[in-house]
């Protein structure tokens, strides 16, 4: 296969805590005639990983503390939602006007913390979802389930939106992966024209996501999609493998 081909996954009820996600996918999979095959990935956000895994807040029981309530009164936001991504934080990165840029506990730099009101389900406005504690240790348990249950290996991307420097937009990247190895290190090989390239990683995961985010939509219930035709190196790896150490970060 030299094309690459994205099925949304339609047809995933509600996720509920406890939710059995490897099992959900692979029926909806098989029910919508797109069963799993070796070489796929499978991509899941983040939301529905944290649905199952409790990660949701009730905005009632929070009590914001001074700077969020000042903070969020200046600038016409939640002060409880706005404690809650102080809470997430390791460290505030920028805070200019109603932007709020933190970095997580994972190492991953984000606005608000990756913390989420949309679509969270029937009790939409009363509550948030909050990153996954660990999403490799989430893509690791959906893979492992998916395997021992199914009779597949397929490796995992759990994936979220994030924007980006210099560009208006988001786009999915990985947040969480099981099964393959994130990037791509071209530096030392020969392009097409025989010149050796000595930059060049490409960030496989994040592109596997942001593929898989076309057939997700924001509004379609679609939380997961296989992605087949990316042939990705397989392997054991961490996300923070494709996080920017401190020392080379040129923006931190």
């Amino acid at each position: 296969m030299t094309g690459l081909h994205i099925f949304g996954i339609s047809g995933i009820p509600e996720v509920t805590e406890g939710a059995d996600l490897a099992e959900v996918i692979v029926d909806a999979a098989t029910a919508a005639s797109t069963p799993l095959q070796d070489g796929d990935v499978v991509v899941v956000t983040s939301k529905i990983v944290s649905k199952a895994e409790g990660r949701i807040i009730e905005l009632s029981e929070v009590e914001p503390s001074p700077f969020a309530v000042a903070w969020s009164t200046t600038w016409d936001k939640d002060p409880a939602v706005t404690e809650v991504v102080l809470r997430e934080a390791k460290r505030v990165v920028r805070q200019l006007g109603p932007v709020l840029i933190t970095e997580t506990h994972h190492g991953f730099v984000c606005a608000n913390g990756g913390i989420d009101a949309s679509n969270v389900g029937p009790a939409s406005g009363q509550v948030v979802t909050l990153l996954p504690r660990d999403p490799d240790a989430s893509a690791t348990g959906i893979r492992a389930a998916i395997r021992s249950r199914f009779g597949v290996d397929v490796p995992v991307v759990v994936s979220d939106s994030f924007g980006r420097p210099w560009r208006w937009g988001i786009t999915d990247v990985a947040i969480g992966i099981s099964g393959m190895l994130p990037l791509d290190d071209l530096r030392g090989v020969a392009d097409h024209d025989g010149r050796v390239m000595r930059s060049t990683v490409r960030a496989v995961a994040d592109q596997v996501a942001s593929a898989a985010e076309l057939a997700f939509g924001k509004t379609t219930a679609r939380p997961a999609a296989i992605v087949r035709g990316a042939h990705p190196t397989r392997g054991e790896a961490t996300i923070k493998d494709a996080l920017i150490p401190g020392d080379f970060d040129l923006f931190r």
